[in-house]
């Protein structure tokens, strides 16, 4: 099973791109995108379903109601049993944070049910007030996670949660830490509510988990001042959260810096079935 990640940064502007060309190359099952950036009318035929081979990729959207903002999407050549849009809280189901589709095993190879989500956590970089939106979503957010973390266990069905979350976790996680420690994305109580997901719920990162130590690499953001593509001086903000059954079944994770549809890169994760 393959999924991808990937913020389109404007899912028309990466259209025209080609990463609709590109996805249809990647034998990938699950594609997660984030800030779609559109309403559902805008979006033309191939930006709701997509071919890959024989397959057929459709969508499950949950857009913004302010026009151009924000806006998650689920594809997948696998008709979903369930379909979810939003988490209950009105200001950022408004926004487009979340979607999520449930798959049966014998669609997935894997074991039990696997319900996996797009996230497009806010970021808090543009002003005050969007840092103190950032923080409400984090309060409203993590006992959510908490919850769906323990059903996960006590149901016995698998969670994948892919998506920008726009924080990076560790000094690993981001080129020049030392001059951002006061920036939104890597300030002490961002971190902190991060690395809770992981080392006090219990969750997996994925690209962490296999690769403990990768530093200088796995960066899936990059500013558009300057060259700090071409010099990657980058962030590792996208992240595969997974419940751990379903972590310990991958096999390999990678970020494909080349593409150049947004200023973020794709993440790409196999698991075994």
């Amino acid at each position: 099973m393959r999924v991808v990640s990937l913020n389109l940064n404007g899912i028309r502007s990466a259209h025209r791109k080609g990463v609709f060309s590109w996805l249809a190359e990647q034998s990938a099952d699950l594609v997660c995108m984030q800030e779609l950036k559109a309403q559902p009318q805008d979006l033309t035929e191939e930006m709701r379903s997509f071919k890959l081979g024989e397959k057929t990729f459709n969508s499950a959207l949950s857009c913004a109601l302010k026009k151009g903002y924000s806006g998650v999407g689920l594809y997948s050549h696998w008709q979903p049993s369930e379909i979810r849009a939003g988490f209950g809280v009105e200001e950022f189901d408004n926004e487009g944070r979340l979607v999520a589709g449930c798959f049966r095993p014998d669609q997935t190879g894997l074991d039990k049910l696997l319900w996996v989500m797009s996230l497009y956590a806010p970021s808090g970089s543009a002003s005050e007030e969007r840092q103190a939106s950032k923080f409400r979503f984090m309060k409203a957010f993590y006992p959510l996670l908490d919850h769906w973390l323990q059903q996960a266990q006590s149901q016995d069905h698998h969670i994948l949660i892919c998506g920008d979350w726009n924080i990076a976790r560790t000094e690993k996680d981001l080129k020049n830490w030392r001059g951002n420690q006061k920036n939104s994305g890597f300030l002490p109580e961002e971190r902190a509510w991060m690395n809770g997901l992981v080392d006090d719920l219990g969750w997996v990162d994925v690209y962490r988990n296999l690769y403990p130590q990768a530093e200088g690499e796995g960066y899936t953001w990059w500013s558009n001042r300057g060259n700090a593509r071409a010099d990657n001086v980058g962030w590792r903000i996208d992240y595969q959260l997974a419940s751990p059954n379903l972590a310990s079944k991958a096999t390999r994770a990678w970020v494909v810096r080349d593409p150049g549809f947004s200023d973020h890169a794709p993440l790409i994760v196999d698991y075994l079935g």
